[in-house]
């Protein structure tokens, strides 16, 4: 198995021609609520900061920012075709290496860490970006982690996971944690294989190879 760098593997058809997040709205069938399982606009309280990864074209955020002036909203995307700016900060850049100005009241990731290479290390900065009672909630398909050898690396992550904190729904494939998190995970990044083919949503999808490393 070849494993890619990072900035190899974002310049890969499989990543930058996604289309995951591309029309998604914040309501509807294939809507944001349906996908996190959450109303996000009811869980936002007056003038909370709402971080959006892998955003897509952004039109979910703005369907936000128009419901709720209010809201101070940020999107970030690899790939930046943003359907407008105005009321919502979208930001082009790469969810592994971008760092933000300040805490958020809920950073969120729907359908995005699929193509992302260091997925640990993507979940720890989103994490360690939330206010002291923010909420990261994200789509996560621990399938996707794998160890050197190829095999499913579930059994060694998860407990690690659910050490650091984050709480984890198989069935629905949602990861969650609620306040900030600025520690480690016992696992070293070696890169990713763009080759996986698909995943549970059907499209193809991304391996991120780690090793056990001590803390």
């Amino acid at each position: 198995m070849e494993l890619l760098a990072d900035d190899v593997l974002e310049a890969s058809p499989v990543v930058a021609n996604r289309a995951m997040n591309r029309e998604r709205r914040l309501a509807g069938r294939d809507g944001y609520a349906r996908v996190l399982g959450f109303d996000v606009l009811a869980f936002l309280r007056p003038g909370a900061r709402w971080l959006d990864l892998c955003c897509g074209s952004g039109r979910a955020l703005l369907d936000a920012a128009a419901a709720r002036p209010d809201l101070d909203v940020t999107g970030v995307d690899l790939v930046g075709f943003f359907a407008a700016s105005g009321p919502v900060r979208f930001e082009t850049a790469s969810i592994t290496t971008w760092a933000p100005a300040g805490e958020f009241d809920l950073v969120t990731c729907v359908h995005g860490l699929h193509y992302v290479g260091d997925k640990l290390g993507a979940l720890l900065r989103a994490a360690s970006w939330l206010a002291r009672d923010g909420v990261f909630a994200a789509n996560f398909d621990v399938a996707g982690v794998r160890l050197p050898d190829g095999a499913p690396a579930a059994r060694r992550v998860l407990p690690a996971l659910r050490e650091a904190g984050f709480t984890y729904d198989g069935r629905a494939r949602r990861i969650r944690r609620e306040g900030p998190f600025d520690g480690a995970l016992p696992f070293r990044y070696l890169g990713a294989d763009d080759r996986a083919g698909p995943n549970y949503t059907g499209q193809p999808a991304v391996h991120s190879c780690y090793e056990p490393s001590p803390l």
